[in-house]
C-alpha cells in the first residue's frame, strides 16, 4: 500500500480541524484532514441524542470569519450546528480535502526523516506538520460497573445514541446529570413508561434564555452584517462578566446562585425533591447549565430521581449502594467523555519513543495549550488548559489558529523543518497556570468535576479572561522554541554498474 505525503495533516474535522483547514487553504498551504467519521462536525456530528443543543449562543458559537445570519434559534440545536459546519467547509473549499472514515491508529515522529508517520484505517500518510484537533468531547466515557456483562437489556451512551431502539413503554435508567442528561431526560421522560435518573451530584441550573430568532432579525443580520457582529460582541462580553467570580472571588457568584435557587423554588414544589436537586457546592465549580425543562421532568409521575450510586448491574437492572434493586430495560449513560485521558494521546509517539499519554501520565500539559516538548512539529487544538466553563470554545480555537499560523510563518522565515517548544518554557508556563488555578472556584468550590485530572490538577480550564489568552497568542513567541533546518532529501542510490 502506498504512503501519501502532505505538508500538514489535520486530525479531526470538528471546529478545530475545519478552522485549521480553512486558514491553511486561504494561504495556499498543502494539507489533508483525516476524520474517523463519515461527516464533518466533530461532536456536532456524533452527538444526536434527543434535545442535543449548544449552551452557548449561536452568534458566538460560530467562526468569526464565517457568520451565519440564518440561525433559527438563539442557542443552536445539533442539526443546525452540524449543517453550519458542513456548509462552512463547502463554502471555503475544504470539504474535498477531508478523508472520511479514516481513523488514526498511530502517529510517530521520525527524527531521521523529519516527518510524522501516520497509520490509519485507510492506509499510511506522512506529514511535515501534525495538527491534532480531536476535540475534548469526542471519546465517550462509560463506567466499568460490576456485572455489566450480565445485564441483558440495551446499553448505550448519549454520544452514541441508538436510534433503532424505541424507548416507548420501556423502563429506562439514565446515569448522570451533566449537560447531555439535562437535555435528553425531558425528551426521554415523555416516551418511557418509567424513568430513573441516577444522580451522583446535582448540577446548578439556571433559566434557559433560548428563543426562536425572528425573520425580521435574520433579515437585518443578512442585510447589515455589522449588527450581527455587534450582537456577537455583546454576548462575548456578557459571558466574560462571570470571570471575576469564577477566577478571582467566588463570592461574587452569589448573584448567579440566587437566580439558580429561585429557579429551583419556582419549579420544584416538592420539598423532598427540592433537597435532592439543590447542590452543596459553590456555583461555577461544575459547569452552570441552562434548562427550563429539567426540574419539571424530574417532577413527573413516571420519573424517579435516584441519589444512591450504582453498586452493580444485574441481568434485569441494577442495584444501588443502599441495597435497592431497580429494574431497567434500557440503561443510557450520560457520563461524559475522556477529557484529561485523551485517547489520541495513546497513539501519538514523540522523539523518545514514548506516547503522549506516557509523557502526560493522565495529567496533560502543553505550552499555551498548543505545543508539547518532545513532540516536534505537533500542534494541539483545545489542548490542556484551554477549556472554558463560561464562554465559547470557538473563540479559543481561533486564538490558537492565529498562533499556529505564526509558528508556520516562523518556520518558513527561518528555513526550518523542525520546531519544538523548549521543556523549560513549558514547565514555567504550566507552573504559572497551576498557581493561578489555586484560587479559582473550580479548585476551591467543593465539587468533584471532570476538569480535575488523575493527579488532582485542573488541566482542563483556562483560568482567566479569554481575551488574555487571545493576547498571548496574537504573536508567535519564537524564543520559547528550538528551530532546526529542514532535513535534506536522501541521496538517490547509485545506479548499478
Amino acid at each position: 500500500m502506498t504512503t501519501t505525503h502532505t505538508h500538514i495533516a489535520i486530525l479531526g474535522a470538528g471546529f478545530g480541524g475545519l478552522g485549521t483547514a480553512i486558514k491553511l487553504a486561504q494561504r495556499g498551504d498543502d494539507f489533508l484532514v483525516l476524520e474517523r467519521s463519515d461527516g464533518v462536525g466533530g461532536t456536532w456530528w456524533a452527538n444526536t441524542y434527543p434535545g442535543c443543543q449548544c449552551d452557548i449562543p449561536s452568534h458566538l458559537y460560530s467562526f468569526s470569519f464565517a457568520p451565519n445570519p440564518n440561525w433559527t434559534r438563539t442557542y443552536p440545536k445539533q442539526p443546525e450546528l452540524r449543517d453550519y459546519l458542513r456548509a462552512t467547509a463547502e463554502k471555503f473549499g475544504v470539504f474535498e480535502r477531508v478523508r472520511f472514515n479514516t481513523e488514526v491508529t498511530g502517529a510517530a515522529w521520525d527524527e531521521e526523516a523529519g516527518v510524522w508517520k501516520i497509520k490509519t484505517s485507510q492506509g499510511s500518510y506522512t506529514a511535515d506538520v501534525l495538527v491534532a484537533a480531536p476535540g475534548p468531547l469526542s471519546a465517550p466515557s462509560i463506567p466499568d460497573l460490576p456485572g455489566m456483562d450480565e445485564y441483558t437489556g440495551t446499553v448505550f451512551h448519549t454520544a452514541t445514541w441508538n436510534h433503532d431502539h424505541d424507548l416507548r413503554g420501556k423502563r429506562v435508567a439514565v446515569v448522570g446529570t451533566g449537560a447531555s442528561a439535562i437535555q435528553a431526560v425531558p425528551e426521554i421522560a415523555e416516551q418511557a413508561a418509567h424513568l430513573d435518573v441516577v444522580q451522583r451530584t446535582p448540577p446548578w441550573i439556571v433559566p434557559h434564555r433560548d428563543r426562536p430568532i425572528t425573520r425580521v432579525e435574520r433579515f437585518l443580520y443578512k442585510t447589515f452584517p455589522p449588527l450581527q457582529r455587534a450582537v456577537r460582541a455583546g454576548v462575548y462580553f456578557s459571558r466574560e462578566l462571570l470571570v471575576p467570580g469564577l477566577v478571582y472571588r467566588p463570592k461574587l457568584l452569589k448573584v448567579v446562585e440566587k437566580v439558580a435557587r429561585k429557579h429551583i423554588a419556582d419549579q420544584v414544589p416538592d420539598p423532598e425533591l427540592r433537597a435532592k436537586v439543590t447542590p452543596q457546592y459553590t456555583i461555577g465549580c461544575k459547569r452552570i447549565l441552562p434548562s427550563n425543562k429539567w426540574y419539571p421532568a424530574l417532577g413527573r409521575d413516571n420519573v424517579d430521581l435516584v441519589t444512591s450510586g450504582i453498586a452493580r448491574m444485574t441481568p434485569t437492572g441494577y442495584v444501588t449502594a443502599d441495597g435497592v434493586e431497580h429494574e431497567a430495560d434500557t440503561i443510557i449513560f450520560a457520563t461524559g467523555f475522556y477529557v484529561t485521558d485523551i485517547p489520541l494521546a495513546g497513539v501519538v509517539t514523540g522523539t523518545d519513543g514514548r506516547t503522549l499519554a506516557a509523557h502526560w501520565h493522565r495529567s496533560p500539559q502543553a505550552y499555551r495549550g498548543t505545543a508539547i516538548a518532545g513532540f516536534p512539529n505537533l500542534f494541539f487544538l483545545v489542548g490542556p488548559n484551554t477549556g472554558l466553563g463560561h464562554n465559547s470554545i470557538v473563540f479559543m480555537i481561533e486564538a490558537q489558529l492565529q498562533y499556529l499560523l505564526g509558528a508556520l510563518d516562523a518556520m518558513r522565515a527561518a528555513g526550518a523543518g523542525r520546531i519544538e517548544v523548549k521543556a523549560d518554557a513549558q514547565r514555567a508556563y504550566n507552573a504559572h497556570i497551576q498557581a493561578k488555578m489555586g484560587q479559582t472556584v473550580w479548585n476551591t468550590g467543593g465539587c468533584a468535576s471532570w476538569y480535575i485530572d488523575a493527579e488532582g490538577r485542573n488541566t482542563t480550564i483556562w483560568p482567566d479572561f479569554t481575551f488574555r489568552f487571545w493576547k498571548q497568542t496574537r504573536e508567535f513567541d519564537a524564543p520559547a522554541y528550538e528551530l532546526a533546518p529542514a532535513k535534506a532529501p536522501a541521496a538517490p542510490a547509485p545506479a548499478a554498474a
